[in-house]
C-alpha cells in the first residue's frame, strides 16, 4: 500500500472526508497528537485501525466528535459530563460515559462505556464537519511506541500500512488528552492526566454548583486507551531519574528537563533537552520528538529527567507518559 501525504487544502480535506465516509483510514493532526481516524460507526473501518497499528482488541478507542450535541448521540450524558464538555470542549479532555447502542463493540472493546472528546485542532474539526460522522482515532503509530506529533512521525511507523496522512504541522499540546471517567456523576476519576488538571475539573463543576469528588485511582478495567503500564515506549530501554548527570557513558543517551548552561554539556553528542526555558508547555510539545530522536541514535540505554515538582498539569502528564515509557526494558 502506498501512503499519500496530503497538504491541508480545501480539495484535499474534501477528499479525505470522503475517504473516511467510505471506510478508509486517515492519519490527521489534533492539538494533542496525530490520530489514526476511521468512521466510528463503521465496525469494519475501525477494525482496520487495530490491524494497521497491530493494536490488541482489548484496548478501546477514543471517539472524536464536533460538539456536545454530537456526543450525546453516542453516550448517555449526566449533568457533570455536560458541564465539563461545555467548559473544556473543544479541547484536550476525553469523557468516559455509558455508550449508546449505535457505537460498535470493537470501538469500546466490548465494554459498556465509550470515551469521547471534541478536538480543538482546526483541521480535525474541519474533517469532522466534512465527513459528517464521528471518528475513532487513537494515536497514529505502531501500538505501544512513542506517539506521533508530526506527519513525519506517522510515516516513520505506518508508511505502507495506511493510505492517507494529512500534514497539519506539529501538534500544539504534544501529549494525549486528559481522560476522566464520568460514569458516576458524584465521583469522577482521572484515568489519564493531561493538559487539563483535576483542579480545573473541580473548579468548573463548582462554578455550576456541583460538589463532586475528583480522584485519580484507576478502574480495574481498561476503560480508555493509553492506560497500560507499558506504553509510549522507545525501543531503547528508558530509565527515569530526578536529576541526570551531564557527563557519563557516551553509549547512554541523556535527556535533561532543561537546557544546560555549561559548554561541556552543550557540546555533548549524547545529550538532549526537553525545554530551553523550563516551560512545561514547551516540554510537552517536544517530549515525543525528543524521545524519537534519542531512540534513533542507537544508544544502549536512555536516561531521562522527570518533570520537576511545580510543573503543573502538563508536568504530571509528562511524568505519566515517561513512567509508562520506562516500563519497557528490552528492545522489540
Amino acid at each position: 500500500m502506498k501512503t499519500r501525504v496530503h497538504p491541508p487544502t480545501p480539495a484535499a480535506l474534501r477528499r479525505l472526508a470522503a475517504a473516511l465516509r467510505g471506510g478508509e483510514l486517515v492519519a490527521l493532526p489534533t492539538e494533542t497528537v496525530y490520530g489514526l481516524a476511521a468512521n466510528a460507526l463503521d465496525a469494519r473501518a475501525c477494525r482496520k485501525i487495530f490491524t494497521a497499528k497491530r493494536r490488541p482488541a482489548n484496548d478501546p478507542l477514543i471517539v472524536h466528535v464536533t460538539d456536545l450535541r454530537a456526543a450525546e448521540q453516542l453516550a448517555e450524558f449526566n449533568d457533570a459530563a455536560r458541564i465539563l464538555a461545555r467548559a473544556f470542549w473543544p479541547g484536550p479532555l476525553s469523557l468516559v460515559l455509558p455508550k449508546r447502542p449505535g457505537v460498535p463493540a470493537i470501538v469500546t472493546s466490548g465494554q459498556a462505556t465509550v470515551a469521547l472528546r471534541s478536538p480543538a485542532h482546526p483541521l480535525a474539526r474541519r474533517i469532522l464537519r466534512l465527513a459528517r460522522v464521528p471518528l475513532a482515532a487513537p494515536s497514529a503509530n505502531p501500538f505501544g511506541y512513542v506517539s506521533p506529533t508530526t506527519a513525519a512521525h506517522v510515516l516513520d511507523g505506518l508508511a505502507g500500512r495506511i493510505p492517507h496522512v494529512l500534514d497539519g504541522g506539529a501538534c500544539a499540546v504534544g501529549v494525549e488528552s486528559t481522560i476522566v471517567d464520568v460514569t458516576d456523576p458524584r465521583r469522577l476519576i482521572v484515568l489519564r492526566p493531561g493538559a487539563i488538571s483535576a483542579r480545573e475539573l473541580r473548579n468548573a463543576l463548582a462554578q455550576r454548583g456541583e460538589s463532586v469528588t475528583v480522584g485519580s485511582k484507576p478502574r480495574e478495567q481498561t476503560l480508555a486507551p493509553g492506560l497500560l503500564d507499558q506504553h509510549y515506549s522507545p525501543h531503547t530501554p528508558l530509565n527515569l531519574v530526578a536529576h541526570a548527570k551531564p557527563k557519563g557513558d557516551p553509549n547512554v543517551g541523556v535527556i535533561f528537563w532543561r537546557k544546560r548552561r555549561s559548554r561541556a554539556a552543550r557540546a555533548a553528542t549524547n545529550q538532549f533537552v526537553l525545554t530551553e526555558s523550563g516551560s512545561a508547555t514547551e516540554a510537552a510539545r517536544t517530549l515525543y520528538a525528543v524521545l524519537r530522536a534519542a531512540d534513533a541514535r542507537g544508544f544502549a540505554a536512555l536516561v531521562c529527567e522527570k518533570a520537576p515538582a511545580g510543573a503543573g498539569a502538563l508536568g504530571e502528564a509528562i511524568n505519566d507518559r515517561l513512567r509508562r515509557a520506562a516500563g519497557k526494558r528490552r528492545r522489540g
